[in-house]
């Protein structure tokens, strides 16, 4: 069997990469504000945060590179691209809120519109590409688990 590049296959991973460094960089100048804050019982370490996010993005660009590659370009496939970029957009904005500007309240509205774009996106997906839709179903999941710690921490804070 013969690979054929194609130039998504660097393209997906390196906007991947891109929207990982900037949500990392946001979130790293904001970890004094963070580790000053109070908590509640239930928070994952730092590392464990850190590694679930590399999983997430991970699973995410394999889910995209398995869409985009096997997608007809129709309108349906435009519109679960846009959903992918939006997801990366609104991914970047709730660090920018909650580690930027230390808006837990408005970043708590944003995290579950990004988990509503999260299902909605999964759910497009699993009419023709279930295993893309499959690979964003621990980033749904995950989203959950933070933004249960967005409000407990806006609660106690």
């Amino acid at each position: 069997m013969h690979y054929k590049f194609k130039l998504n296959h660097l393209i997906i991973p390196l906007i991947t990469i891109l929207v990982a460094s900037v949500g990392s960089l946001i979130t790293s100048l904001g970890l004094d504000w963070y580790n000053g804050l109070n908590f509640p019982a239930f928070v994952p370490s730092g590392s464990f945060i850190g590694m679930m996010w590399t999983i997430i993005f991970i699973l995410t660009a394999i889910s995209a590179l398995m869409f985009y590659n096997k997608s007809d370009r129709s309108a349906y496939s435009v519109m679960v691209s846009l959903l992918f970029f939006n997801n990366a957009f609104l991914n970047i904005f709730w660090c920018l809120l909650f580690f930027g500007q230390h808006m837990m309240g408005l970043a708590l509205v944003e995290i579950f519109i990004l988990n509503a774009v999260n299902l909605v996106l999964i759910l497009l997906l699993w009419r023709k590409y279930r295993a893309s839709a499959l690979l964003l179903f621990p980033y749904f999941i995950w989203v959950c688990v933070v933004a249960y710690l967005n409000y407990s921490l806006w609660l106690i804070n």
